[in-house]
């Protein structure tokens, strides 16, 4: 997308013009610069499950990616970089915030946050994804002028979305699927997660979602093809 005012990186939210029945389910594997000790301890924050369901379904889908989870996991990572069912779009390599205050997580000053970005992506290649574009997404959605400032020269289009799946460290799968399917919109994107340990039943909640609206008439995209649209 285009800068926005003053340079400023463009934001994007959701398909607004959108006609015919789109929607876009983004998945952000998340995993912070200081989880190593707990990956090792066998805390899991992948969730393979999910990307073979969504294999599975046939849903196009955009991976929200931490460089820290990209080094973790380096074999899924380029699994799912390699396969045109998904994009790879960057959430920071350490899962810090870009603006502060924002959920208790460590704030990054603007050089730090432009160099976070660049690192998330030397990840991906390190690792062989190939499918990567050029979205990002603040940790914790926050974000100020001064973030959007500190990313102008990065060439990224800033992704948040407009409906919230409440999977986050949900026990609930009927009320995750529940708060989705009531919130999409034409043009519509998702935020979800990518991490069994904080979003353990998003797989189930998946399974619930995607046939219901496809019941409903809508069509899974990537958020690409909503930004081109």
């Amino acid at each position: 997308m285009a800068p926005g005012p003053g340079g400023l990186t463009p934001v994007f939210e959701r398909a607004t013009q959108q006609t015919d029945k789109t929607v876009a389910l983004t998945f952000d594997a998340d995993m912070t610069s200081d989880q190593g000790p707990r990956a090792a301890g066998g805390e899991q924050f992948d969730n393979p499950g999910l990307i073979s369901a969504l294999r599975t379904l046939k849903v196009p889908s955009t991976i929200f990616m931490t460089g820290r989870w990209a080094e973790e996991y380096p074999d899924q990572t380029k699994a799912i970089g390699t396969d045109p069912n998904f994009e790879v779009a960057n959430h920071s390599y350490s899962h810090h915030a870009f603006k502060s205050p924002c959920y208790g997580l460590p704030a990054l000053d603007g050089a730090a946050a432009r160099a976070d970005v660049d690192r998330a992506f030397a990840a991906f290649r390190q690792a062989g994804a190939v499918n990567t574009v050029p979205y990002f997404r603040f940790p914790g959605g926050c974000y100020d002028d001064q973030a959007l400032r500190a990313l102008s020269t990065a060439k990224v289009t800033a992704v948040q979305w407009d409906v919230v799946s409440g999977d986050a460290f949900a026990s609930d799968p009927d009320a995750v699927a529940e708060q989705v399917l009531a919130g999409v919109k034409p043009g519509s994107v998702v935020v979800m997660h990518c991490t069994r340990s904080a979003a353990p039943v998003t797989e189930e909640a998946v399974r619930k979602i995607v046939p219901e609206l496809r019941k409903r008439g809508y069509r899974f995209v990537k958020v690409s093809e909503l930004i081109g649209k």
